[in-house]
């Protein structure tokens, strides 16, 4: 996927993504490229289901790399500015839903976006919803599971 335009992230997000691709040239690839030299030395790999997994994974992982390339190359930082109480990009949102669970989340761009970091797509469902959005507000969130009525408990 090649990208011209440039790309948002946050600090800490292109910092995950430039571990992200350091581990990738350092460590895995090589890793793939020794395990699928030393399969191939075995002899015949033609019916070899694990040596075509390598190289399939080799194969994927210069992909990723290219990806994080092109994202790196195209990104610039951004800085929520100072007293700014609006849900946008970089923001931390504190949200309960409508049984009285609370979550926490920061709202970042598709390219950094990982629910296992507690970050979220401000293209995402959610995420659509929350753009704009200030402490006390109750946006509606539409998923495919149904609709979710959300109340903004805090914004940083």
């Amino acid at each position: 996927m090649v990208r011209e335009h440039a790309v948002q992230l946050t600090t800490a997000g292109k910092a995950r993504l430039e571990e992200e691709l350091h581990a990738l040239r350092t460590v895995k690839l090589p890793g793939l490229a020794a395990r699928i030299h030393e399969a191939s030395e075995y002899g015949d790999v033609s019916d070899n289901s694990e040596y075509e997994g390598m190289k399939e994974e080799y194969v994927l992982t210069e992909a990723r790399i290219g990806e994080l390339e092109q994202i790196l190359l195209h990104a610039r930082t951004i800085q929520r500015a100072a007293g700014d109480d609006s849900v946008g990009l970089g923001s931390v949102v504190t949200l309960r839903d409508d049984v009285g669970e609370e979550e926490t989340w920061t709202l970042v761009s598709p390219e950094e976006a990982n629910t296992f970091d507690g970050t979220i797509s401000t293209e995402s469902p959610v995420g659509r919803a929350l753009v704009g959005c200030h402490a006390g507000d109750a946006p509606t969130v539409t998923t495919p599971g149904g609709t979710i009525v959300y109340t903004v408990v805090s914004v940083a």
